[in-house]
């Protein structure tokens, strides 16, 4: 674990334990990292787009201190959760706009060749996507977590099952299934 990484996982766990400073501490350190996720997030986004991703890591900052029950664990782990926060207030935002109802007006990319790599896609349905996560979350919870940490986060299957404490084969074979559902939940729709 390189020197930052420790020192992100120490100001996690002060936080975690209730050290309001240890999130002032942490944020800088993390910044970039976030700002790359937004970015990454904002790339299938409409260039007239008005939120833009510093406004969105500052959106996420203000949700990540409403976040006192957490146990943080890693980088890894809080990078995840900062990805899920994120996707939910795009999401929020677009439901809001109405415009992006259901992917209107924006050319369907089959979900097989968007998910071929974890950078999102400008075609991609991206509220429909967030649906049929949901229902896969309800369904099992551990493949729409892989999917949220490969596709969103950009983890290879190395890290993801480091950080779900699973082997590699394991989420190899979570994210193929996870992928061919949302392939079938979202040709339905």
């Amino acid at each position: 674990m390189c020197k930052e990484s420790a020192e992100i996982t120490r100001l996690l766990c002060e936080w975690g334990k209730g050290d309001p400073q240890a999130l002032e501490r942490l944020i800088p350190l993390v910044f970039e990292d976030l700002r790359e996720i937004a970015c990454r997030l904002f790339r299938r986004e409409n260039e007239a787009h008005t939120l833009q991703p510093t406004a969105l890591v500052s959106e996420v900052y203000l949700r990540l201190l409403d976040q006192r029950a957490v146990q943080w664990q890693n980088r890894e782990q809080f990078f995840a959760v900062a990805a899920l926060l994120m996707r939910r207030i795009l999401v929020d935002y677009a439901k809001g706009r109405g415009a992006a109802k259901r992917g209107s007006g924006v050319p369907r990319l089959p979900l097989d060749e968007a998910l071929q790599t974890p950078e999102l896609r400008a075609d991609l349905d991206f509220v429909g996507l967030d649906e049929a996560l949901s229902r896969l979350a309800a369904i099992d919870p551990r493949q729409s977590r892989i999917v949220d940490l490969r596709f969103f986060v950009g983890l290879s299957h190395e890290e993801i099952a480091e950080l779900l404490g699973t082997s590699v084969t394991t989420v190899k074979r979570e994210w193929r299934t996870a992928k061919l559902w949302l392939y079938r939940e979202l040709a339905q729709q």
